[in-house]
This record gives structure tokens, C-alpha cells and sequence, in this order.
């Protein structure tokens, strides 16, 4: 039996893997902002549920709730850092109330989490860590800019602390899961919008979501269980992308970047010491 820790358990992915972890006979650390949401679960799963209400943002609680769930069951085995907030606007209209929420909840949020969690499976001496990112954790869309900003930020912390982990035992991985119907949407609610955004890619993403063309072609019960199967897989992989339009994006992404470093390959070598071997 696994024991796990999982944040966002109201809705989507935390929620589906929740029940399907209590299914198997796994025992869950599941928190979320209202644990009245919940209520259903617990009646069925007994002592295998522990449920706490949690809002990532305040680090304080952060440290209380993770403390207490590894004090209901001794050892926790899995993390599954999942909370997420979704906002769109142009990088303009969007207020610093705004932008400070994105960066709150999807970047400061899943660090403290992770933060709170490694001394813990450092002392226990072993334990795994699935950090939810996305296809925008790596490749961008105009509207996006605060998600993208808060989880292309949570990749590079989980990169750079993999190999610190892993020294210790602790394995991560970064999921990066495609569109999916779940119940995580953007914000549309953003205050003013700028008319100057209408005609150009902010206003085609704005008409896209308003009318429901936004395709979501993966099953997020499929993606569930590859992040639970991922939990058990040796070597941890650092990324685990999760659909085929996050792959064919994350692609896309990659190979831009690459033809864009060969076309400044002669600039960047061109500011080297005059005795610097290239």
C-alpha cells in the first residue's frame, strides 16, 4: 500500500486520482480549500482518507497541514503537488492582483509545498514528487502571459532541485498534461479588456474560449492513472508530457528555440575574450 499527499483534490486530476488511490486500497493525505467537498469520499474510505482544508498561498498552513498529514500516517510515500490556477488577459489589462495570484497559487504555492515536503522524505529516506505543470510550462500562448510565467518558473525550480533530490533518494517529475475537460478553466473575469487586443492572437484565444472552440482531446482518467504508474517508475523521468497536442507543442516549442540559438550562433560567440578558446 502507498500512501500519498495530494493538493487539489476538489476537482480534476486530484480528484480523480484521489478516488482511484482509495479504489486500489492506497491510503491519501487529500487537501483542498472546502473539505466538505469530500464528504462522500470519507464515508467509504475510513482511516485510508485524510482530508484537510488547504490554501497553497499561505505558507504557514503549508507547513502545519504537511506536518500534520505525516503525522496521521508516519510515512508518506507520494507527493502530488496539484493545485493550479488558470488566468487569461493581455500581459496589459491583466491588474498586479491578478498576475500576484497566478505567481501566489501556481509558483510560491507549489514551491512552499515542496519545500515543506523535503526534510520529511529526507529523514524517512525515500519518497517521490509529481509537480503538475503543463504544455504551458514550456510552450506559450498569447493571453497566457501570468500562467505561463508562474508555471515556466515552477519547471525551472523542479529542475534545478531534481538533481538535489535525487542525491537523497527522492525522485521528481515534472507532468506537463495536454487539454482536458475537467473543471480547470482561465479566468475570464479580468476587469477591462483593451479593444486594441481584439484583432491581433489575444482576441482569437478570447473568442476561442467564450465559444467553447477550445479543443480538450484527452481523457483525464487516462491521465491519472499515467501520473499514478509514473509515481512507481525507476529512474524517476523529468518530465512527463501527457497528450498528444502537449507533445506536438512542447515539440514545436523545443525545435523554435533551437533554430532561433542556431541563427544567433554567430552573436553569441562574437562577445568572447580575444584569448578565450571557442
Amino acid at each position: 500500500m502507498t500512501t500519498w499527499f495530494i493538493t487539489g483534490t476538489s476537482t480534476g486530476f486530484g480528484r480523480i486520482m484521489t478516488e482511484r488511490l482509495l479504489a486500489r486500497g492506497d491510503s491519501v493525505a487529500a487537501t483542498l480549500r472546502d473539505p466538505r467537498l469530500l464528504d462522500g469520499l470519507r464515508a467509504s474510505a475510513g482511516d485510508r482518507l485524510w482530508v484537510s482544508e488547504l490554501d497553497v498561498t499561505d505558507p504557514v498552513a503549508v507547513e502545519h497541514v504537511v506536518g500534520a498529514a505525516f503525522e496521521h500516517f508516519g510515512v508518506i510515500d507520494v507527493l502530488v503537488s496539484n493545485a493550479g490556477y488558470g488566468t487569461f488577459g493581455a500581459a496589459e489589462e491583466l491588474s498586479r492582483e491578478q498576475i500576484r495570484r497566478s505567481i501566489d497559487t501556481n509558483l510560491l504555492g507549489s514551491i512552499d509545498v515542496i519545500r515543506a515536503f523535503i526534510p520529511l522524505l529526507r529523514r524517512q529516506g525515500h519518497g517521490r514528487i509529481l509537480q503538475v505543470s503543463s504544455a504551458g510550462g514550456q510552450a506559450a500562448v498569447p493571453g497566457f502571459a501570468a500562467y505561463h510565467a508562474a508555471k515556466w518558473g515552477v519547471e525551472g525550480f523542479c529542475e534545478s532541485v531534481t538533481p538535489e533530490l535525487a542525491a537523497l533518494g527522492i525522485g521528481m517529475t515534472i507532468v506537463q498534461p495536454g487539454a482536458s475537460p475537467t473543471q480547470f478553466t482561465p479566468s475570464r473575469d479580468d476587469g477591462s479588456t483593451l479593444d486594441v487586443y481584439d484583432l491581433g492572437p489575444v482576441g482569437e484565444v478570447r473568442r476561442a474560449i467564450a465559444g467553447g472552440a477550445i479543443t480538450h482531446p484527452n481523457d483525464p482518467a487516462k491521465i491519472a492513472d499515467a501520473m499514478i504508474a509514473c509515481a512507481r517508475t525507476e529512474p524517476a523521468p523529468l518530465r512527463l508530457p501527457l497528450g498528444a497536442d502537449a507533445e506536438a507543442a512542447l515539440r514545436g516549442a523545443y525545435q523554435q528555440r533551437l533554430a532561433g540559438l542556431d541563427e544567433q550562433r554567430d552573436a553569441a560567440r562574437s562577445v568572447a575574450l580575444d584569448d578565450a578558446a571557442v
